[in-house]
């Protein structure tokens, strides 16, 4: 297993409006469209950089995964960042066989992008929640 290219980082916003518009406006950077993803419990922007992006997430519903880091982070702040690999599922066992924990039961969901996606529990990571992406 080998990480590729970094996908994403995320951070987690209290207002994804007022957030996309200063990365549109002030920045002047390519914003998406809101995606409402209640699976997940959230709602998100993806920011385009060129060379990778920056996902904006807003909690969405009463089971969000973030709305916990919200409390914590009320002005919000980094979430996690996302790396790409070749094949999810070798790339789980590669990792629990190295004694790294995977978030949830182990098994793949789809993320934003409709893409098989995987947490890595940040205590095994240097204190970085890690998403893995399939491409």
């Amino acid at each position: 297993m080998e990480i590729g290219r970094l996908n994403h980082v995320a951070i987690v916003v209290p207002d994804l409006v007022k957030a996309a518009r200063i990365y549109r406006q002030i920045l002047l950077a390519k914003v998406s469209d809101v995606q409402t993803l209640p699976e997940h419990g959230v709602q998100v922007v993806f920011v385009d950089l060129g060379n990778t992006k920056i996902e904006l997430l807003q909690p969405y519903g009463t089971n969000s995964p973030v709305a916990k880091f919200l409390e914590s982070h009320p002005q919000g702040g980094m979430h996690h960042v996302c790396y790409e690999v070749q094949n999810i599922f070798l790339a789980r066992d590669h990792l629990v066989q190295n004694g790294a924990r995977i978030l949830g039961n182990g098994d793949p969901k789809i993320g934003a992008h409709g893409k098989p996606v995987l947490f890595l529990h940040p205590k095994d990571f240097c204190g970085t929640l890690i998403e893995l992406e399939q491409i």
